[in-house]
């Protein structure tokens, strides 16, 4: 398997968990305090948090996280495809 692969499916898996912590903040009864959901809060949160203290909330809306993705995507193109530039 090449690196650039690699990368990507890893990028992927940490989209999905950002799209299921995103969703999941919407279900009222979700306990954050159980072992699974408090350890997708953390893994989440480390990236989303920096993106919340730049962009305000804006009428109890919260846009970060849709800015968030994007640059994360954007990030996973730009590194996938220099590293299968190189013939990684």
């Amino acid at each position: 398997m090449r690196i650039s692969t690699l990368i990507y499916y890893l990028f992927q898996l940490y989209f999905w968990l950002l799209i299921v912590r995103i969703f999941l903040t919407w279900i009222p009864s979700v306990d954050w305090n159980t072992p699974f959901f408090k350890w997708l809060a953390e893994i989440s949160d480390i990236y989303l948090n920096p993106f919340r203290r730049i962009i305000p909330a804006v009428g109890g809306l919260d846009f970060s996280p849709i800015v968030a993705i994007i640059f994360l995507q954007f990030c996973q193109w730009a590194i996938v495809m220099a590293l299968f530039r190189m013939g990684l």
